[in-house]
């Protein structure tokens, strides 16, 4: 019997996507995942250090082992890397009742406005914001394809997709294909709802609505990002509100100054390679480095890698696995 489940895969101590390329693959792994096991994905959301996801399935457990294995051998092959990546196991939570699956599709549809990366889902590319309602949001314009001979670039290794789903030129596998759009559609009834879900604050009410329709504990905040270590409450509500610090530097502006500018000079080539192939001491000199230089060049008018950006030490020993 399927039932309607929150699943969470994070990292504690490194990013899980250094590039866009390998956000996209992140969610062809869980597409793939869902098809494998005959599961309905209902709606995803990724950032560098996590993602979301809420999925109707008679067998949660082995989609999060599916997606995780997919991702990782990907992960690991591109980086030269070895071993687990991630938390050893991912986060899963049963949700029921209308009210507590909207509010749960609200919180991994809005994952990258509660951490401060964009100002309304609708902009953010790696999550499901754009894929319901399009005909009434005026969203029915249709992606160029890649080439049907490219397709197995951006599956993983030995993976055959049937060709009824299609691939954008980018390599995504169209969201719209693998989600169950038309189910999540009658959870919000009208685009007017799914608007005012997409921009509604956290508040009494929303846990009022829960409570009235079954016994079980409210979904909130601190619910879904229970599986993400050092996650803030305070600071996802204040951006909740639309107070988005632009001059922080996201984890994937770091790390393409690490991989594409940085690390070419620590392995003397000029293409390829990867942190992973540098010890820990190299890495944690490129560290130092990085913050120097970010302290140094903050505010100043000159173009340099960290002028008007903010970086932190935690953020550079996640984008250095350190």
């Amino acid at each position: 019997m399927r039932e309607t489940v929150h699943l969470c895969f994070s990292s504690h101590d490194e990013v899980l996507y250094r590039n866009e390329a390998d956000l996209i693959m992140g969610f062809n792994c869980l597409a793939l995942a869902a098809l494998e096991t005959e599961s309905r994905l209902l709606a995803e959301g990724f950032i560098t250090t996590h993602n979301h996801k809420l999925a109707q399935t008679d067998n949660a457990k082995e989609l999060a082992r599916r997606d995780r294995y997919a991702y990782s051998r990907y992960f690991n092959a591109k980086y030269s890397r070895l071993g687990r990546l991630g938390e050893r196991t991912s986060f899963l939570l049963t949700v029921y009742g209308v009210y507590h699956t909207q509010t749960t599709l609200n919180y991994v549809i809005r994952q990258a406005l509660h951490h401060g990366l964009v100002y309304t889902p609708f902009e953010y590319p790696h999550c499901s914001a754009n894929s319901f309602f399009r005909k009434e949001l005026g969203k029915v314009s249709e992606p160029e394809l890649c080439d049907a001979r490219q397709r197995y670039k951006y599956l993983p290794h030995g993976v055959v997709l049937p060709e009824m789903y299609k691939i954008s030129k980018d390599g995504l596998i169209l969201r719209e294909q693998i989600l169950d759009t038309a189910y999540v559609e009658q959870v919000y009834i009208t685009p007017r709802n799914f608007l005012y879900q997409m921009n509604r604050i956290s508040d009494e009410r929303m846990i009022k609505e829960q409570q009235g329709e079954n016994e079980l504990p409210p979904i909130t905040l601190d619910t879904i990002e229970k599986g993400v270590p050092d996650f803030d409450v305070r600071a996802a509500l204040l951006s909740e509100q639309g107070r988005v610090n632009t001059s922080a530097m996201t984890d994937l502006e770091l790390c393409h100054i690490i991989d594409d500018i940085l690390l070419p000079r620590y392995l003397k080539q000029s293409d390829g390679g990867s942190i992973y192939l540098l010890n820990r001491d190299k890495r944690a000199d490129m560290g130092n480095s990085i913050w120097r230089e970010a302290r140094e060049s903050f505010g100043q008018r000159a173009n340099g890698l960290f002028s008007n950006k903010q970086t932190s030490v935690a953020q550079i020993r996640r984008c250095l696995a350190l």
